[in-house]
């Protein structure tokens, strides 16, 4: 590609002529102006000036003569090359030795051309310009390069390999100068992050994460490390600090980042942060050590419920190192028919009968034995895997409820965990219709429990999701019922049909007075919604009084039953109807 040398008035070339005559820099100006090439040009003749000049202004050529009172070329060509700019430099000159312009290029210098040859200094200008036109695009490229490689494109900031360099360099530092290095390393990972995407889409997840990125931005100080790690964690590194109470200020100023909500095309998005922090010395002295310890204490932190911050405990490690071993044995425990389910009676308050079962997803592991649900339940939440272990719970417990109508009981009801995770997929709604079609089971004998706080994620989600699921025929219930600071006002336009009154509240029934009200004004407000209500955890007499006096339509605990496969509840069936 050549450059292109026609004359462009509106953008001549921009020439610094170093040269004491400014007689000989016009006449310069005029011979090549009649060659097709214009220039606008600053004359200079002395080392400050020329600085001055390399400082102030961008240059795209040096033209510039050899002898002058106490400067030349020579002199001229170092204040260039200390400048550290990259602008091809002629020398234009009557009177230099041979010798002395071979050295000036072999030092650099990019043409000696004797003074009035413009027919010769036209195609070197030419050239050199050209020349530097290349060299600026292969920088360009080799910057993006770079960027590329150390910076995340979506938020703009470091990226995971950037910041493991620059905390390893300030630890280095701090090494070679023999002082003891102290430091705070922060993950700050999004807690239940893939319900965005879910709802809203990748771009909706994008724009959060620039949100983010800059509310950190704003809230931490200029000399802290800020980078995006990957997904939706974020690393902050804070130099200077070693214990816990000032790490502690810094994890509460970024955890008040998020007490604002996150607002996308108009929709409020409230969303927590999992923070976990490791300390130099005590953790570590080495970033990989330091990030690893500070990403096990975040994710102790996510498994408490998220919205938390921890520090790192040498235990987390053996724990973590179970997690990570139970997570891949889950992976296979479908296939591997490891998993079952047991059914929860529940009790109609009337008859006494039982009208309905509440399936619950059990884990017999092949060495560990049988692995309690909140151990691995979690897991399943975080690594996603709740998925496809939730459509496997849909279709065995519908299975199941068709054998028991099959065996006489049509009545008979089946209710299952709905995670917020699937909830958030609309695939729910082809997963739901696939499991009655495949197992012949009414929609109304499916009632499928999602927990409050799951339904008001988004509650303008919400609804649709629950009105498509309610015009299948499905029933809908609410779980844990008044532990999820709910919205009356969105509850009300939820097609809900039965609210499960928390075994919280229903534990304490009879002894916390409190505790007594919640429970009247739940089972109040279920029936002025036209609702009917479950209460769980029942598991004495007297709290079977107190909830029929106050006409809670039905009971589900120990008091009536613990969960029990389905061919012992089908023998409670049977004996149900045989003493009826």
């Amino acid at each position: 590609m050549s450059y292109n040398l026609a004359p462009k008035l509106e953008d001549p070339i921009h020439a610094l002529i170093v040269d004491d005559s400014e007689d000989d820099a016009y006449l310069l100006k005029a011979e090549l102006g009649q060659r097709g090439v214009v220039i606008d040009y600053r004359r200079v003749d002395n080392p400050l000036d020329m600085a001055a000049a390399l400082t102030d202004d961008t240059w795209d050529l040096v033209i510039s003569d050899h002898n002058m009172p106490g400067f030349d070329a020579l002199g001229a060509y170092e204040v260039l090359k200390h400048s550290g700019r990259d602008i091809p430099f002629i020398i234009h000159s009557g009177h230099i030795a041979d010798e002395l312009a071979t050295s000036a290029m072999y030092d650099g210098v990019h043409d000696v051309i004797e003074k009035g040859r413009y027919e010769r200094l036209v195609p070197v200008i030419e050239r050199e310009l050209r020349g530097a036109e290349a060299r600026r695009a292969a920088r360009q490229a080799d910057d993006r390069i770079q960027r590329l490689a150390n910076f995340d494109k979506l938020t703009g900031l470091p990226n995971q390999h950037m910041f493991c360099e620059r905390v390893s360099a300030w630890l280095d530092e701090a090494a070679e100068r023999g002082r003891s290095a102290r430091g705070a390393l922060l993950t700050v990972d999004i807690d239940r992050f893939l319900r965005v995407n879910a709802s809203f889409g990748w771009e909706a997840g994008n724009e959060v994460l620039r949100q983010v990125s800059l509310r950190l931005d704003e809230v931490l100080n200029a000399d802290v490390i800020l980078a995006r790690l990957g997904g939706n964690a974020f690393g902050v590194f804070v130099p200077g600090i070693g214990e816990r109470a000032s790490a502690e200020v810094f994890a509460r100023w970024i955890m008040k980042a998020f007490e604002a909500p996150f607002v996308k095309d108009g929709i409020e998005l409230f969303l927590t942060p999992s923070i976990g922090i490791s300390l130099v010395p005590t953790d570590g002295t080495q970033i990989y050590d330091l990030l690893m310890h500070a990403e096990t204490a975040s994710a102790k932190a996510k498994q408490g419920g998220g919205n938390a911050y921890r520090f790192y405990d040498r235990a987390m490690n053996t724990a973590s190192a179970e997690r990570v071993a139970l997570e891949a044995d889950l992976r296979h425990a479908v296939e591997r028919s490891e998993l079952f389910l047991e059914f929860q009676p529940v009790m109609d308050a009337a008859s006494g009968r039982i009208v309905s079962a509440e399936a619950l997803v059990r884990w017999n592991h092949p060495r560990l034995g049988r692995i309690p649900p909140d151990r691995f339940i979690s897991i399943a939440d975080e690594s996603g895997l709740i998925v496809d272990i939730g459509e496997w719970v849909m279709r065995e417990a519908a299975r199941c409820c068709r054998l028991w109508h099959q065996a006489g009981f049509t009545d008979m009801h089946v209710s299952i965990n709905v995670s917020a995770i699937q909830f958030a997929q609309p695939k729910l709604l082809e997963t739901v219709r696939d499991t009655l079609r495949q197992t012949r089971l009414r929609a109304e004998s499916l009632m499928l429990e999602i927990t409050e706080s799951s339904l008001m994620q988004d509650a303008e989600s919400t609804a649709g999701m629950l009105r498509a699921l309610h015009n299948m025929g499905v029933r809908i219930s609410v779980d844990d019922f008044g532990t999820g600071y709910s919205s009356l006002s969105y509850l009300k336009r939820f097609p809900i049909d039965v609210i499960k009154i928390d075994q919280s509240f229903v534990r304490d029934l009879t002894t916390d007075e409190e505790d007594a009200a919640i429970v009247r004004a739940i089972i109040a407000l279920a029936h002025s919604m036209r609702r009917s209500t479950i209460a769980e955890g029942v598991e004495s007499e007297a709290q079977v009084e107190i909830l029929r006096r106050e006409h809670c339509e039905f009971f589900q605990g120990y008091y009536f039953g613990k969960p029990m496969q389905s061919s012992l509840l089908l023998e409670r069936l049977e004996a149900q109807q045989g003493a009826g």
